[in-house]
């Protein structure tokens, strides 16, 4: 018997045993485990069968996505089509890698049987029974690792079939949810636009009916109004009554108050009359013209008297005197509106006054018309000029006064007599003087050295002129009045 010495196993790992190829690719990091049954039959220790094959957990999903296909929804059936598909991926890769396995299987057996061959010719004894045990030992293993190979290689056959099922599965899934995704939408534009005509046809719908319904009610308030009146008519309430009566009281109260009026002016004119030699005679109202009047056989002819017209603040009392209204005739301007005008009267060295039983009242209609005025783009009055530097004008022809924002031009045609910017040293009133034609002159300064007696179409021309002139000129910061007056107020 041949004693194996560390010679022996130094020699085996040099020459029996050669190193394996760096390109074996190994499926675990551990070599299989083997035991040996009865009858020395290697014998492969199996895995615990509660843990499933990757086989079988594919079989088993397979078996449920055709039992669900049914029953599900086409993207879920995708879903579970594509993790079959790579479930069969995954089995396929580990196909391929038990397939290197067992190819590495096959080298390390052929090797350790040329090993155990070689050494069996070296040995004898009880280790050549023993080195021919292992030979035996290898050869059944090698049996039971071509059956092993050939169940793989039917195992790798149906893997690949249902993968290609799989696969195709799938592709169909995907082109159906494509076709369903496809169809979704275009229902649901078509809904998206049955809504919009929907929507469309409630707000025309809508607006119609408000419109009727607008119309309807516009109509009833006419048919209540006009069954108001003709029950108004037909039978009067006692409202109407009450303000019929109102109306008469109210207008019974106007005409005493102005009967009143007169009565007091009478009253005070009658005591003065009484008094006083002189009286005044006309209407105290802007456009008309007052007079001097003697009234007793004492007073002496108006032509050997002196006159002096002064304004007199109905408030304060303060007393304005008039420059060059010293004759007996006196027409109020816009400026004597609300004042009360007093004449002094000098005859044989003594001075009687008369004056106005209250402030000069406006013209009726007068503001009305001068802001109509305003309103206009260009306003010009016709004129004629009565004289011209203090010196009768000789040609009555018309001419024309253009009152502006900025300035006033006087012109007859294309000839222009002058055309001044509102300033300090322009001056403009009425006439202070002159008999009845007095409330439709006007007195005009337009520069220092040029002065105009301007005379209107009505009083109520003239009147609207001036106030028209103050209004802008004091828009341009300029008080417009007449010679040694005070500075007009802003209204």
């Amino acid at each position: 018997m041949t004693r194996v010495g560390r010679d022996f196993r130094d020699t085996m790992q040099k020459e029996a045993v050669p190193p394996v190829s760096a390109d074996v690719v190994f499926t675990s990091s551990r070599f299989p485990n083997y035991k040996i049954g009865a009858n020395n039959q290697i014998v492969e220790v199996k895995e615990d069968p509660k843990v499933l094959s990757m086989k079988e957990v594919v079989a088993r999903e397979t078996a449920q996505l055709l039992e669900q296909q049914k029953r599900l929804s086409v993207r879920d059936l995708a879903s579970k089509f594509e993790k079959g598909l790579a479930a069969a991926a995954k089995l396929s890769d580990e196909a391929k890698l038990r397939e290197a396995a067992s190819l590495e299987k096959h080298v390390l057996l052929k090797k350790l049987r040329d090993a155990l061959e070689a050494l069996r010719g070296r040995v004898a004894g009880k280790n050549k029974e023993d080195v021919e045990e292992a030979i035996a030992m290898v050869e059944a293993l090698a049996v039971q690792l071509t059956q092993r190979e050939g169940e793989l290689i039917q195992e790798k056959a149906e893997v690949k079939k249902l993968a290609s099922f799989l696969k195709q599965a799938s592709e169909d899934a995907k082109k159906l949810v494509d076709e369903e995704r496809a169809f979704a939408r275009a229902e649901i534009e078509k809904a998206r636009e049955a809504v919009q005509r929907v929507e469309e046809a409630l707000q025309e719908h809508e607006r119609i009916s408000r419109a009727s319904g607008q119309q309807d009610i516009d109509e009833l308030m006419k048919e209540v109004q006009e069954a108001r009146r003709i029950k108004m008519l037909h039978q009067p309430s006692k409202v109407m009554d009450m303000e019929q009566e109102l109306l008469a009281l109210r207008l019974q109260l106007v005409e005493k108050s102005k009967h009143s009026l007169v009565l007091q002016k009478e009253l005070a004119m009658n005591k003065r009359s009484e008094e006083n030699m002189y009286e005044l005679d006309g209407t105290e109202a802007l456009g008309s013209y007052l007079r001097i009047c003697p009234c007793s056989e004492r007073a002496l002819e108006l032509s050997e008297c002196s006159f002096q017209w002064y304004r007199l603040s109905s408030e304060a009392g303060k007393k304005e005197l008039i420059s060059g209204a010293t004759k007996s005739v006196y027409a109020p301007e816009p400026f004597d509106v609300g004042r009360i005008l007093h004449a002094e009267i000098i005859s044989d060295g003594q001075m009687t006054t008369v004056a106005t039983t209250g402030p000069i009242d406006p013209a009726p209609g007068l503001g009305n018309y001068v802001e109509a005025l305003v309103r206009r783009h260009d306003i010009e009055f016709n004129v004629v000029i009565v004289q011209m530097n203090g010196l009768d004008h000789s040609s009555q022809s018309i001419h024309v006064l253009h009152i502006g924002k900025m300035r006033m031009k006087l012109h007859k045609g294309k000839t222009t007599m002058t055309k001044e910017y509102y300033s300090t040293s322009m001056q403009l009133c009425g006439v202070r003087g002159g008999g009845n034609a007095a409330a439709q002159a006007a007195f005009w300064q337009a520069k220092v050295g040029l002065s105009f007696v301007l005379a209107f179409e009505s009083e109520r021309e003239r009147n609207a002129a001036i106030m028209l002139a103050r209004r802008f000129a004091f828009d341009c910061n300029i008080m417009l009045a007449g010679p040694d007056d005070r500075a007009a107020p802003a209204t």
